[in-house]
């Protein structure tokens, strides 16, 4: 199996345009753009727990620390929440009931908590209903990545977006596309 494939901005669109018409529209989408705009791994959106995005006295958290039994490493780690992710969240949170901090972010039609494969399912499942061939969970992470490469990202500070300890498994997600080589030999 090759790897997931990376969505174009029209692509995303698609799919949140199909999110849009689905039962838990606000949780999926949300839970979409968390692998899209912060590049977390799907294992780490199942394990999110409210208190992790979200406090009382200060609303969604511009930063997620990670404990180590949240990721796949099991190396704790610091994610960065962009602006537009933010008000995302915000508007999925204004939906669920927030007394329970400890009480996961997403939780499925039955109230449980997603697990990183039924997690992984469900995102096949929106993404292949949506018309997407070759997208999978890790999808949002990798377009992720290779957008801020495409951007002028370093590799060390990609590497150390995604979590990674070693530098060759950021390089190999990124997907080099024809208008990166369009810039880079404008360069010259």
């Amino acid at each position: 199996m090759g790897q997931a494939k990376t969505l174009t901005d029209q692509e995303l669109k698609r799919v949140l345009n199909f999110v849009a018409c689905q039962k838990h529209a606000k949780r999926n989408r949300a839970m979409l753009l968390v692998t899209h705009w912060s590049g977390m791994r799907v294992g780490e959106v199942a394990a999110l727990r409210i208190g992790d995005v979200w406090s009382a006295e200060s609303g969604v958290k511009d930063e997620v620390r990670l404990l180590s039994e949240q990721t796949k490493g099991k190396h704790p780690r610091s994610v960065f929440i962009p602006q537009k992710l933010r008000r995302e969240l915000a508007a999925y949170l204004a939906t669920i009931d927030r007394t329970d901090i400890s009480k996961p972010l997403f939780s499925t039609q039955k109230r449980d908590h997603f697990t990183a494969n039924t997690l992984c399912q469900h995102f096949h499942w929106l993404y292949r209903q949506a018309g997407i061939a070759g997208a999978s969970s890790h999808s949002g992470r990798r377009t992720f990545i290779t957008a801020l490469a495409n951007k002028g990202v370093g590799v060390r500070v990609l590497m150390a977006l995604a979590g990674h300890r070693n530098i060759s498994t950021t390089q190999a997600y990124i997907d080099v596309n024809d208008e990166m080589k369009r810039r880079a030999v404008e360069l010259v």
